[in-house]
């Protein structure tokens, strides 16, 4: 197989996985691709990228926990997304899942008023949030 063969064979693969996510995210309220980005600390057209089948940039392993957990997939949907998944990147999906447990922590905090500066605050804590998990997972 030449290398161009093989390159267009890998772009259908996330391609693949890709259509899948899109599919998911069509189907959720609006709304759903910015809490995404949020989770994920990324813009939203970071979203749009990664959901885009006819972007070859693959979606990054560690991301998947999050996203299954904020877009809200079905069984069959995970288990679609992470057949493909799993042939685009046959050594991503195993260690994606060797990583460390997520959990989900709620916060109830005040509506400032403004939907720019709660978006800023929200961003401010869940970056927060990520700088004191990387910290304490060093001290294991």
């Amino acid at each position: 197989m030449s290398q161009g063969t093989t390159r267009d064979a890998k772009a259908v693969s996330v391609g693949a996985y890709k259509t899948i996510l899109r599919s998911v995210l069509d189907r959720r309220p609006s709304g759903t691709r910015q809490r995404l980005a949020n989770a994920l600390g990324k813009n939203r057209s970071f979203i749009s990228l990664i959901s885009n089948p006819s972007y070859p940039v693959p979606i990054p392993a560690p991301h998947l926990e999050v996203i299954f957990d904020v877009c809200h997939f079905s069984a069959d949907e995970k288990r679609a997304f992470l057949e493909s998944f799993g042939r685009a990147h046959p050594n991503r999906t195993q260690r994606a899942r060797s990583g460390h447990n997520r959990r989900t922590l709620r916060l109830e905090v005040s509506d400032l008023g403004d939907e720019k500066r709660n978006r800023e605050f929200d961003n401010l804590v869940l970056d927060l949030a990520r700088r004191l998990e990387k910290l304490m997972l060093r001290l294991d």
